[in-house]
């Protein structure tokens, strides 16, 4: 099939439509600030119309054999890989994610779908032993309804498949909402839906700003709210389904401590810290945000770190494909991290390397390194979502471990160490849903994805990401014993 890249229509029940209310808002190359097209803004009715249009095809979709839900997701995942260097090349424009991460993306995302795909036959419900010698308990995994996913602009097309995927999978139907900032790539996406003859509304995808995320969240249509976002996201979403009571699924912000022990492999540890925090320009939730060092090799360390992150290169990812890293997303996002690094010096850190805007017309900023931080900074408390890597030191475990467990968040967290029990100590130890050892910091799609705190509610990924888009009903059956 050949895609059509200039069309930038949402997609209800089965059509390719502009906004009702002809409303549109500008999608930006954050690596030029240049506007790249616009983007249809839905109106309530446009909205309305895409949930009914879930709702009544749900009422026939989860009455499809799971199997046969599965070929839909096969062939969603062949179509993405045959399209792979297009969605690369929307997603390098949009968000301004280098070359190789881009393809990365879609390899993954295709991926997603072929792994959820496998489930078909897989998932299941139980029986359960009763009381009653003449009684059979059985527990039914059904599909919840209709799912609102809400989607972010740093992963915009995995985040189609994690919030879909599933979903289809165990016979829900899925309103779509990606992000304002990287809408191109799921309305591009929607041509695929096309091409294999999905049912009619199984899939919607709706465009708008935040205002239509909170209205997905307060329908009385919606049976579950997936947002990958900000806490702040996260919680106007939570307060919005509080209405209906409706499920919610949040995945937020993360402070991603990566703790140093003395015995590191320190060129092990500086690589994956590196590729851990300038990943989509340090864009990332699970991300490095914060490192521990041990007092005895913070000046090995130091020097270390500050070299590797100098030498990351910057720049536009579709002139220059070699680049190690793209711009921020916003100029807003790019003046949040730029007045954090400015906070921090006058708090007392130390710049190592970096600190300043990058050059170029885009939201560059440099790759930074910062000292002699304490831990009641606001850099090492709130998210940075940039290229900064903010690093404090410590003298014994317990120490690390109150340093790193000293956050409103807890989603991920890194140790290197080639000593078990310090290893064992921290895992056993560490508030977060995800700890990495002597790696970069990134999850697989078999694992679970989920965080503590203010990182979310419920998570992703594997067989109990879907177990988050099933509901139960448990049958309790009497039969008689004289037959």
């Amino acid at each position: 099939m050949d895609l059509v890249l200039d069309q930038y229509k949402m997609y209800i029940d089965g059509e390719f439509v502009d906004a009702s209310n002809k409303e549109t808002s500008d999608n930006v190359n954050p690596s030029n600030a240049k506007v790249i097209n616009q983007v249809p803004k839905a109106s309530d009715e446009d909205l309305e119309r895409a949930l009914d249009a879930a709702t009544r095809a749900q009422k026939e979709w989860k009455n499809v054999p799971s199997a046969e839900r599965a070929e839909y997701l096969y062939k969603i995942s062949a179509l993405i890989l045959e399209h792979k260097e297009e969605f690369a090349r929307i997603i390098s424009e949009e968000v301004g994610k280098v070359t190789a991460q881009a393809i990365g993306e879609v390899e993954a995302t295709a991926e997603y779908f072929k792994y959820y795909a496998g489930w078909a036959r897989k998932y299941e419900g139980e029986i359960i032993p009763s009381d009653r010698p003449n009684e059979n308990i059985l527990i039914f995994k059904k599909p919840l309804g209709v799912v609102a996913g809400i989607l972010p602009w740093n992963y915009p097309f995995f985040l189609i498949a994690r919030k879909v995927a599933p979903a289809l999978l165990t016979g829900n139907t899925v309103v779509v909402k990606p992000s304002s900032s990287s809408p191109n790539n799921a309305l591009v996406f929607a041509q695929l839906l096309e091409h294999i003859n999905l049912p009619k509304g199984v899939v919607n995808i709706v465009t708008g700003d935040r205002t239509l995320g909170s209205k997905m969240a307060s329908s009385s249509k919606v049976d579950m709210v997936s947002i990958t976002g900000s806490v702040p996201a996260g919680q106007s979403v939570m307060e919005a389904a509080a209405k209906n009571i409706t499920k919610v699924n949040l995945e937020l912000g993360g402070k991603a401590p990566s703790v140093v022990w003395k015995d590191a492999d320190l060129d092990l540890t500086v690589k994956s810290i590196v590729d851990s925090r300038v990943i989509n320009s340090g864009q990332v939730c699970n991300c490095t945000e914060r490192v521990y060092v041990h007092e005895d090799i913070k000046e090995e360390f130091y020097e270390k770190i500050k070299q590797a992150m100098s030498q990351v290169t910057y720049g536009d990812p579709l002139s220059d494909d070699s680049v190690g890293m793209g711009p921020l997303i916003t100029e807003s996002g790019l003046n949040s991290v730029m007045e954090k690094v400015e906070t921090a010096k006058k708090e007392g850190a130390r710049v190592l390397t970096g600190g300043n805007k990058g050059k170029g017309d885009g939201y560059f900023f440099e790759p930074t390194v910062i000292v002699d931080t304490k831990n009641d900074m606001d850099i090492m408390q709130n998210e940075i979502f940039g290229p900064v890597l903010p690093i404090g030191t410590f003298k014994t475990l317990d120490e690390a471990l109150e340093l790193a467990n000293d956050s409103e968040f807890g989603l991920t967290s890194a140790i290197f160490t080639n000593n078990t029990n310090v290893m064992m100590k921290f895992i056993n130890n560490m508030d977060a849903g995800e700890v990495y050892v002597n790696r970069e910091s990134f999850e697989s799609i078999q694992g679970f994805h989920a965080g503590w705190k203010k990182s979310g509610i419920g998570g992703a990924d594997g067989r109990h990401g879907l177990e988050e888009f099933l509901a139960t009903t448990v049958a309790y059956i009497d039969y008689d014993l004289s037959v």
